[in-house]
């Protein structure tokens, strides 16, 4: 299984509308794609949170060719309206990762 994992830091001014709308509409469209099993959400504890809380959403894929169909026909649009919506008031990276056990 491979695990696409993207970690956000919110600007505290927008965190309780952010996590809403990841949870409402960003996750179920992601899911929508078909390429991906579930997502799971965290917040990452004993960050400086100073400037606001820090989420990882680790997203699942039975294969990496799943995981390159959503780079190639998705990734780009859904990263633009994630820019559409909030701006700057956030910094996202994202991982790659395979369960090995």
């Amino acid at each position: 299984m491979i695990v696409y994992n993207v970690t956000t830091k919110i600007s505290e001014q927008i965190s309780d509308g952010w996590l809403q709308w990841l949870n409402e509409e960003h996750i179920p469209q992601m899911l929508s794609t078909g390429l991906f099993t579930h997502a799971v959400v965290l917040r990452l504890l004993e960050q400086d949170e100073e400037e606001g809380p820090t989420y990882a959403v680790q997203y699942h894929a039975l294969s990496k060719s799943a995981y390159n169909q959503y780079i190639s026909e998705f990734a780009e649009g859904m990263r633009q309206k994630s820019l559409e919506k909030w701006g700057d008031q956030f910094i996202a990276f994202r991982t790659l990762m395979q369960i090995v056990q």
